[in-house]
């Protein structure tokens, strides 16, 4: 590599900011987890309103914006719609009739309307901030928008809210009444209400809703538009003018931009439907804080969106009637609805903690983003724990999270919590690990047949997924990643809680599943002859089977043995020496069967009359064959990631990453030749899913052979990171973060089968294999053994009850708790290595501590709480 290209790599500049083109793609979602989101694009306007309990990608809610006045005695100076300029294309999307292509930009978007010139755009998520530029306004501006997102609490990171603040600082040599105004289309066309909220000491509100729904019925909902403003600090509109045409907004224009604040109108009769599809048949409500700015002088306004739309809907796979007619689709209440009676009740509880909320979430936002990792890691590891807050994810009236794959712009993409998608996953076992056990708690309860064999998408109600049939869901063949899978997030569930009566309550539907390997039902033969090699049909994530033996579900079954080996002997069950039996002969007939010199392989027996063939191919189709896919060490990644350490032999999975890279990294794309879908192109650069380096492809090879996925291409280099080869993983996760640019694609919406796509949040373990964590809730353990900057590392971390940071300087080590508390009864780091003494204390008192080699031990157990700080100064 060059130096420029090593600079590039190892740059930690802590720049998150998107500038002119750079902003065109931007949508950060705003909500919480299992709530849907509101999209706040590069420009300031708000889109992709996604709370209706559906996709709603490229969408407006009517004309719903923020604006500010400034006036002068009477003489009113600025008033502009808080938005930066808009950037081509201007003809139009979409094809409506009257709107869409050929009728130019979307009138929602106010871009007919002043404006400010530019805007630049801050992504550290959960917080987006926007600097509205513009050289002819006396004043400075800048928004900040989230939603709390404060790991370990769950509840607090699933409020149904968009918070934005804005700053304004007055620039100019006179003194200025600032009115800052906000706008909220009710969603409504039928019977819409709007009403004054005039009782909450905190805040100031107008309620949107519908009187023509009641509380059960699929529409039913309301949003509320709110601010902490003081009272005589604020004034309203119930209703913006009605009218035909172009009114509302005509109107609307001329108020706000004539001296004063605005006056009440409030209309007491539902309006009838428009006569003319002008977009103005819903209402509008607005709401205004003032303030007067003396020179030089900034001032806050906060406000608020909160939503409640309780009843979620099955409208994508609603069932069909003993006489094949469609069910009615079932529905549920969301968990946030559960909390909160409306969205008026959300915003007193969000008012009432907005302090806390913010103070916490910056606190976890500083924590990451001080980090001393490349940028592009910490970008990864941030902007893809946003997924959660995206409409692939909702929470059942109980609080279980569920997820789609990802989404298309208008419904979920593939149902069902999918277990070979989800299982690439690590950012709930780390920052939401009640919802991580929720997840295997519920698969467990209602996917699994009497056999142990476990469907792999679960349908809605989950009671369902045993009974219905469906094209994409319920009673299919098992995935035999997915079930492997999912034996092994049992393990790192029990791991990360050191609750092992939880494990005793699931353990024998795990010992279930797993051993429906060599169950005498299961009709795809898995391992039918009991040696720990995987040799039957094997349903996997390229959505085929994968016949005969191969390392790349084979490597997850020895990872799911060895785990289960563990749990077992935890529990006094008998049945570990075999599974630890079966996974050492597994490896090692791996190890001597698939292993070319250069990478893992399949065995193909075009001679079982099992499998396959087809006539004119004269080979069994959607195989890989003797290529050199990106996932065959996919389990050795797992036993990393939950420490169990090798179950493939250590250098032959060295080289194979190395082959991986050499063989599949493109340093350009523009001349590979790919007939799947298209994620990346042009100058871009990423790792193939599957490549054939001897030329020896099959006819048909297996799906998306030539696609760029991100979430495997996550796996794959986190996992050359744990082997060492550092450059090259690091190489392969900033081509990942190029593409997604703000101007080639959304940083916030990392796509796959569809938008926001759940295996990229595989990214977070580019955080554990950076800073080497270990950690053993049952032993009391955590462990830290830098790979890139050890000298001066500093990373944070989080486990199960506790999130804070690491810290390596100067030779002294910190381990910091900033939220929650944990007990901890041994610490190791490889920075113990060649020193010979290690003074160890806990917020400055000597601790008593024996040591095994890179190991310290706690004599007694310490408890460290919110603010407490472990120190060991290393010295030779």
């Amino acid at each position: 590599m060059t130096m420029k290209t090593l600079s590039e790599l190892y740059r930690m500049e802590k720049d998150f900011t998107y500038r002119g083109s750079k902003t065109n793609e931007i949508s950060f979602p705003l909500g919480g987890i299992g709530t849907g989101s509101i999209g706040l694009a590069g420009n300031g306007r708000l889109i992709d309103w996604e709370i209706f309990n559906r996709p709603n990608k490229n969408s407006y809610n009517g004309f719903t914006f923020f604006a500010i006045k400034a006036e002068h005695q009477g003489e009113v100076r600025v008033a502009k719609v808080l938005h930066g300029d808009l950037h081509p294309q201007y003809s139009g999307t979409g094809k409506g009739r009257f709107t869409g292509f050929g009728f130019g930009v979307e009138r929602e978007s106010l871009s007919g309307f002043p404006h400010f010139k530019s805007t630049s755009f801050k992504g550290e998520y959960p917080f987006g901030e926007i600097e509205f530029i513009d050289d002819t306004v006396p004043l400075q501006v800048k928004l900040t928008a989230f939603n709390p997102l404060i790991p370990l609490n769950d509840k607090d990171s699933s409020l149904p809210a968009a918070i934005f603040t804005y700053e304004v600082t007055n620039t100019s040599g006179e003194p200025l009444d600032i009115s800052l105004v906000g706008n909220l289309t009710n969603p409504f066309a039928k019977d819409a209400r709007n009403e004054f909220v005039a009782d909450y000491g905190d805040f100031k509100g107008i309620k949107l809703f519908s009187t023509h729904y009641g509380p059960d019925d699929r529409e039913y909902g309301d949003l509320t538009l709110s601010t902490d403003a003081d009272a005589g600090d604020c004034s309203w509109q119930t209703y913006w003018y009605r009218g035909g045409w172009f009114d509302n907004l005509t109107v609307f224009w001329k108020e706000f931009a004539a001296p004063g604040r605005f006056k009440e109108r409030n209309y007491n009769e539902i309006r009838e439907l428009a006569p003319v599809a002008t977009h103005n048949s819903k209402d509008i409500a607005l709401l205004s804080s003032h303030k007067t700015l003396a020179p030089g002088e900034k001032g806050t306004f906060r406000f608020m969106i909160t939503w409640s739309f309780p009843n979620y809907v099955n409208f994508w796979n609603p069932g069909v009637n003993e006489d094949g007619t469609p069910c009615e689709p079932p529905s549920w209440k969301n968990y946030y609805a559960t909390l909160f009676a409306d969205s008026t009740e959300s915003a007193a509880y969000a008012w009432k903690n907005a302090d806390r909320l913010y103070r916490e979430s910056l606190l976890f936002k500083e924590t990451l983003f001080s980090s001393t990792l490349p940028d592009y890691v910490v970008d990864a590891v941030a902007s893809n724990i946003s997924i959660l807050k995206s409409s692939t994810c909702l929470r059942l009236p109980d609080g279980t999270l569920y997820g789609f794959e990802g989404v298309h712009a208008e419904e979920g993409s593939c149902e069902g919590t999918c277990t070979h998608v989800w299982n690439y996953e690590q950012v709930t076992p780390f920052l939401f690990p009640a919802l991580a056990r929720s997840m295997v708690d519920i698969k467990y309860k209602h996917t699994m047949y009497d056999n142990g064999k476990m469907a792999f998408r679960m349908m809605l109600p989950a009671e369902r997924t045993l009974k219905d049939a469906s094209d994409c869901a319920g009673p299919h063949r098992a995935a035999a990643d997915g079930q492997m899978g999912t034996v092994i997030k049992a393990y790192q569930q029990w791991k990360i809680s050191g609750n092992t009566e939880w494990l005793k309550a699931i353990w024998p539907k795990v010992k279930k599943s797993l051993e429906f390997a060599w169950e005498p039902t299961n009709t795809d033969w898995w391992d039918l002859d009991g040696d720990g090699v995987m040799e039957g049909v094997q349903h996997h994530t390229l959505d085929v089977e994968i016949y005969g033996p191969n390392a790349y579900i084979s490597g997850m079954y020895q990872s799911a043995l060895r785990c289960a080996s563990e749990m077992a002997e935890a529990l006094g069950d008998e049945a570990g020496a075999k599974y630890r039996e079966l996974c050492d002969n597994g490896r090692k007939w791996v190890d001597e069967h698939l292993f070319n010199g250069e990478f893992y392989h399949q065995l193909i027996d075009l001679q079982d009359e099992r499998f396959p063939i087809d006539a004119e191919l004269e080979e069994i189709k959607y195989q890989i064959g003797e290529g050199c896919h990106i996932d065959q060490v996919l389990g050795q990644w797992h036993a990393h990631v939950v420490g169990i350490g090798y179950v493939f032999d250590r250098p032959k999975v060295k080289k194979a990453l190395e082959s991986i890279y050499a063989y599949n990294f493109k340093e350009t794309i523009r001349d590979y030749p790919n007939a799947c879908r298209i994620y990346s192109l042009n100058d871009e650069k990423g790792l193939i899913i599957s490549t054939w380096p001897n030329g020896n492809s099959p006819k048909v090879p297996v799906p998306y052979a030539d696609e760029t996925m991100n979430g495997f291409e996550y796996q794959a280099a986190c996992h050359m990171i744990y082997e060492g080869l550092l450059e090259e993983g690091l190489t392969a996760a900033k081509a990942i973060r190029d593409r997604y640019d703000g101007e080639r694609r959304n940083p916030w919406n990392e796509m796959e089968c569809g938008s926001n796509y759940a295996r990229s949040m595989a990214s977070y373990a580019l955080l554990l294999s950076l800073s080497g964590f270990e950690y053993d809730s049952l032993k009391g353990h955590i462990g830290f053994s830098p790979q890139l900057n050890a000298d001066s590392f500093s990373s944070f971390w989080s486990l199960n009850t506790a999130w804070g940071n690491f810290k390596h300087e100067h030779g002294t080590i910190r381990l910091d708790v900033r939220y929650g508390e944990m007990a901890l009864d041994s610490f190791a780091s490889e920075l113990l290595s060649g020193k010979k003494k290690a003074d160890v204390a806990v917020d400055g008192v000597p601790m008593a501590v024996t040591r095994d080699g890179n190991t310290i031990r706690f004599e007694e157990q310490v408890r460290l709480e919110a603010g407490s700080q472990l120190t060991i100064v290393l010295a030779s």
